[in-house]
């Protein structure tokens, strides 16, 4: 039986962990959302791996078999850095996920990408696509009111409305395929498409897909017997967590902590 640690700066990992929950109903999960110190997108990449190696700590203190980074800036910033910490366990981020499908997806090789200011000032996903496919064109947009509006419970307000409309109306006509390159995207993705027509990618599903086989070849048991569970813990304010964590997993969440690293 395997147990899997998850982790955000805040709510957004909460639709990767729907996308595991969907593959490992049965497997016991812990979900650590650093919503104190959220949005990773604005500080620095030395200030968002010293966060993630406090929360991988945490996370192996409580005996997890895998780690998932379910944020694309702490993927960025701090998925190397975990892998050599913590060499005995598998550690995953949604970067390479995303970038795969969204290869597989495009046509005409033109790609977009929004996501956190930190995740495009790092290049990530551009250097993903240029590994898989040189030939592909990237257009990255980096986002920085998306964040704080989710984590705060997203409503679909003129105001709210009017700030994405702008973000997919500066990206490149000529795109025909968008990565949302931030795990908090997701939660608005009705909104995303009503201004993007072509095809969006949430590296969300991949990212589980992927996390099964290592844990296969791993040698990790996936249980198949026993009921499931979730325990979350947050570093900051737990009622708009839970709120917004509830409306997207559409069901109660009834082990929640808050606890500082």
């Amino acid at each position: 039986m395997a147990k899997i640690g998850v982790f955000d700066s805040g709510v957004g990992g909460i639709t990767v962990l729907k996308e595991i929950n969907k593959i490992f109903p049965k497997e016991r999960i812990i979900y650590y959302g650093d919503n104190k110190n959220a949005p990773y997108g604005e500080k620095t990449v030395e200030n968002i791996r010293e966060l993630c190696l406090k929360i991988g700590e945490f996370l192996v203190l409580n005996k997890v078999d895998a780690i998932v980074i379910a944020c694309n800036t702490a993927t960025a910033a701090s998925l190397e850095t975990l892998k050599n910490r913590f060499p005995h366990i598998p550690v995953i981020g949604v970067i390479e996920a995303g970038a795969k499908t969204a290869s597989e997806t495009t046509v005409n090789n033109c790609i977009g990408v929004i996501a956190t200011p930190a995740t495009v000032a790092m290049n990530a996903y551009q250097k993903s696509f240029n590994l898989l496919n040189p030939k592909i064109s990237v257009v990255q947009k980096g986002c920085s009111q998306l964040c704080p509006i989710i984590e705060a419970g997203w409503k679909n307000t003129i105001e709210n409305e009017a700030v994405v409309e702008t973000y997919i109306n500066s990206i490149s006509k000529k795109v025909d395929t968008l990565v949302l390159g931030c795990t908090h995207y997701p939660i608005i993705r009705e909104t995303i498409a009503r201004y993007f027509k072509g095809n969006i990618v949430d590296p969300a599903k991949e990212t589980a897909v992927f996390l099964k086989k290592e844990l296969l070849l791993n040698s990790l048991e996936i249980n198949e017997n026993d009921n499931g569970s979730c325990e979350f813990y947050v570093s900051g304010e737990i009622k708009k967590f839970k709120e917004v964590a509830e409306n997207f997993l559409g069901g109660k969440i009834e082990k929640i902590y808050q606890i500082e690293l």
